[in-house]
């Protein structure tokens, strides 16, 4: 090339047209190229040839997507002795400089002379090649990185906002690709959110969030929960408080971009980062280790996917931050990460250890921080926001031993690390963590009826030491709480819509307590032999059903997945009416807790219909979905098959309407970190009915699955021979026929024993979950007739009791009224009386 040329030439047109391809060549390969319109001239050249130009507000700069509009505007600019720098992000990439008229040269263009030797401190081509024809590629001095770097300043790269994590990975680097590691459910994700809220929000620079797997409104409800502390699973059936709606309307602005298109590829990502003008973080959420046909950055293709990320954060000059559900170190080595940021849960379930690791490097530093997954967020460890740092533990002295004893105990689970507990619960139990925390002796006395209620009321707690530790810990505080309120002549207070008597019909199928003996066939002339009954109907099936799973292969497989909760059964009551628990005594003298309903003036006159369904359980055995074999994993589903049964993890559908509960019932009060949950498959039907009758916008994805051939007539000779038997002894009633109850319904619970030690002849879980999800499922959907119909649901509760607000004393006439399965007992009370249960 002869002095004074330039490497190439082209007009202001077609260099605007190809401007980021163009700017790459000039900062990849050091090529100036000589821009002309009409007389006007100027050079894109690299940053080298005027190296003042990598220093912050020395020239006029402009962002790559800006400058392409403006083209011809700066190229008049340059050409006049103006030079115009180009940034790619906040980093200068490129520069328009004046040309001489009479020479065609920029002074002092070394690029001129590519033979010659630099001067010290200045930049060398290396000799071209003449017979490739390929342009010399830019070397550098060490005094021009000095240079640069001086000229640059410190470093000022998004950060996490998480001062232990930040100060450990000293930030998100430009031109790097970070990677968070973490396997399902510790929460990878909640960091690469943590970065983009803490980089959009706060410090108010524009972020790419590339979405594949979670929906821009996931994105959005986990950083209002984030943001407000509100309850995630809440956000997820859209209900949102005044103060996050007003949250919500702030964000509008935010500049924060989400592309949850379909099809997302690395190769998507990297065509549409040039074009976000001021980019200065990208953020992939996520990189799924497992092969999913409908998500592209998945399985085989991760390797591949990370060296384009990669390359993206190179070229476009800002940090990429990705996240991989897996801490697998045979998958992790394939991806081409500069920095691994790897999530490991600790024996401290409040606390999850970050370990930091550089390419060539390995660990360089570590950090713990403190999972909140209720609020959808990360807290550092050390610095828990609604309490001061000295006092993070219970003052001594406040609070009774139990109390504070059921504080530590409910550490695991209201700092998020673990899950498995009522939202109601798991805020009462914070709400007494906080009082001891922060010495509050008047907020923990006004806690007391709370505490009460969630105590009486025990759930079923998740089987893990954690869980077993609160349980205990819980039943004391109700023993301590009994034998005080005896003494004082009131009544402990179970949570509203609970229903703990055992003499109740309502939870005598859910609350029978198994003891020794009874997993043993009933004697000959039994009033109703009911586990014979049972045996005998799922051994005469001709798909050879698993009636017992090996407990070598409990703890693996579907069967970790399956918990009490999947049952549906909803805890409603509809948002105009206020609902009480207050004192009773029943006829026997027993004092319990029983419901009052006030209904608002603008209801009318009217009655409250109390409706009592009859065997809800063994009613649903007469047509439930169930695999009678093994569950297989059959993974993420593009449709539900219903010539299979199982299990099934899928987003929360959103429901919108207010007079009826969530389909899911409390299954939406326990979503993983992601928003979703496991149902078996008569929800799933309920919702793929919903969604073709127009009451659901769509039909849920189905992410994972575990199931096998369906049958909906295992149990059917059960439920005839129950119905048969129901139909003779409900007539007589007195002792036989609660012998007959009592017997029903330790078959149906000896199905999936609540205690491992208990013995029985069957161990099949889903089975079970299945059975009491099609009972919630039928008096749901009886209950949503009556609503379309016109009729007005005060309350729903578990699987066998509603009211409604009726203008005279005729009951919804979607229900039967009778003694049989599935028909109802229908009572009429005035507003404010209480609600009798059972055998009230």
């Amino acid at each position: 090339m002869s002095q004074g040329k330039a490497q190439g030439s082209t007009s202001a047109t077609e260099a605007r047209n190809g401007l980021f391809s163009l700017v790459k060549r000039t900062e990849v390969e050091g090529r100036t190229t000589l821009i002309h319109k009409h007389r006007e001239r100027a050079l894109l050249a690299p940053l080298d040839r005027l190296p003042a130009a990598r220093k912050a507000d020395a020239f006029p700069s402009h962002a790559l997507s800006a400058a392409q509009k403006d083209f011809g505007e700066l190229l008049t600019l340059a050409a006049q002795g103006q030079p115009q720098v180009l940034r790619r992000g906040r980093t200068p990439v490129a520069v328009l400089l004046p040309v001489d008229a009479a020479s065609g040269v920029v002074l002092s263009d070394t690029a001129a002379h590519p033979t010659s030797a630099a001067s010290a401190g200045g930049a060398v081509n290396s000799p071209q090649d003449q017979d490739s024809g390929r342009a010399p590629r830019r070397l550098a001095t060490l005094g021009d990185a000095i240079g640069a770097a001086l000229a640059s300043g410190p470093a000022g790269g998004p950060t996490f906002g998480l001062a232990g994590l930040d100060a450990a990975t000293g930030g998100l680097q430009p031109g790097r690709l970070t990677l968070v590691a973490a396997a399902p459910n510790v929460g990878g994700s909640l960091l690469g959110l943590a970065a983009a809220r803490q980089t959009a929000l706060v410090d108010n620079q524009r972020v790419l969030y590339a979405a594949s797997g979670p929906n821009q409104s996931d994105v959005m409800r986990r950083i209002i929960s984030a943001e407000t502390g509100g309850d995630y699973p809440r956000l997820k059936q859209g209900r949102l408080t005044q103060h996050e709606q007003k949250l919500a309307q702030k964000l509008v602005q935010a500049p924060l971009l989400i592309d949850d298109g379909s099809d997302l590829t690395a190769e998507a990502i990297v065509e549409t980062a040039p074009y976000v003008q001021d980019l200065a973080l990208v953020v992939v959420d996520r990189l799924q280790a497992s092969h999913n046909a409908r998500l592209p950055l998945s399985g085989d293709r991760l390797p591949a996917a990370s060296q384009t990320l990669a390359a993206l954060a190179r070229t476009v000059q800002v940090p990429v931050l990705a996240i991989v559900d897996s801490d697998d170190p045979a998958l992790l080595g394939l991806l081409d990460a500069d920095v691994l940021l790897t999530l490991t849960p600790t024996e401290d379930p409040a606390k999850v250890h970050v370990s930091v690791a550089e390419r060539d490097f390995g660990m360089i530093a570590s950090a713990c921080l403190s999972p909140d997954l209720l609020h959808a967020r990360f807290l550092d460890a050390a610095a828990p926001p609604t309490v001061p740092a000295d006092r993070a533990h219970p003052v001594e002295g406040l609070g009774s031993v139990v109390e504070r004893e059921m504080a530590e105990a409910a550490l695991a689970y209201t700092s998020g690390a673990h899950q498995g507990l009522p939202a109601a619960l798991t805020h009462v139990l914070s709400a007494l963590r906080t009082a001891l925390a922060a010495g509050d002796p008047k907020a923990l006395a006004e806690l007391g009826p709370s505490l009460a209620q969630a105590a009486a009321a025990l759930p079923q707690m998740p089987e893990t030491p954690e869980g077993r530790r609160l349980a205990a810990a819980l039943a004391a505080y109700a023993a301590a709480e009994t034998a005080s309120t005896r003494e004082q002549g009131v009544a402990v207070s179970p949570s509203a819509g609970s229903t703990n008597d055992a003499e109740d019909e309502a939870s005598s199928e859910t609350d029978v307590e198994i003891q020794p003996g009874d997993e043993e066939d009933e004697p000959e002339g039994a009033v109703f032999p009911a586990l014979t009954l049972l045996k005998d109907a799922v051994t005469r099936s001709k798909m050879h059903p698993i009636k017992v799973i090996r407990i070598e292969d409990r703890a693996s497989g579907p069967w970790p997945l399956i918990s009490e909760h999947m049952d549906g059964e909803p805890r409603w009551t509809h948002p105009d009416v206020t609902s009480t628990r207050v004192p009773f005594t029943r006829g026997n003298g027993k004092r319990v807790r029983r419901d009052q309903l006030q209904v608002p003036a603008s209801y009318g006159d009217g009655l409250l219909c109390l409706i009592d369904r009859n065997g809800s359980y063994p009613s649903a055995c007469s047509a439930v979905p169930l695999a009678p074999n093994k569950l297989l994993h059959t993974g993420r589903l593009e449709a539900f098959d219903k010539s299979q049964a199982g299990i099934y993890l899928i987003d929360i559908p959103q429901w919108n309407r207010t007079d009826m509960p969530h389909p899911l019932g409390r299954i939406t009060d326990r979503p993983d970190e992601h928003g979703r949950v496991w149902v078996t498959t008569p929800h799933i039907k309920q919702l793929a009915r919903l969604a073709r009758d127009g009451h659901l916008a769509a039909m849920p994805p189905i992410h994972d699955s575990w199931t096998g051939k369906a049958n909906e007539s295992l149990f059917k000779p059960f439920y005839e021979a129950s119905r048969k038997a129901r139909t003779e002894l409900v007539e007589a009633g007195g002792e036989p026929y609660k012998t007959y109850k009592t017997r029903l319904s330790i078959a149906l619970r000896l199905l999936w024993p609540k205690r491992p030690e208990q013995a029985s002849p069957f161990w099949r879980p889903d089975w079970r979950m299945s059975m009491v999800a099609e009972a919630s499922v039928r008096h749901w959907t009886v209950a949503f007739k009556a609503v379309q119909e016109g009729h007005t649901l005060l309350a729903l509760r578990n699987v066998d009791a509603a009211v409604f607000w009726t203008p005279d004393d005729t009951p919804p006439t979607t229900y039967r009224t009778g003694t049989g399965f599935g028909e109802v007992k229908a009572k009429f009370i005035q507003p404010g009386e209480v609600i009798p249960e059972g055998d009230d």
